[in-house]
């Protein structure tokens, strides 16, 4: 008792698992991003940064 894929199930197959390809890819892109840590404050413009 085999079962036989059929070209539309084996497309649909395709389909499912590239789409949740792209989400993982999506969501691992967006938990790298917010993982940054924020820019220093940059100096206010002319001013050499006070140092000691």
């Amino acid at each position: 008792m085999t079962k036989k894929l059929t070209g539309k199930a084996i497309a649909a197959g395709a389909a499912i698992g590239s789409a949740a390809i792209a989400a993982a890819l999506l969501y691992a892109n967006k938990r790298k991003e917010e993982k940054k840590p924020p820019a220093p404050p940059q100096a206010p413009s002319g001013e050499p940064p006070e140092t000691d």
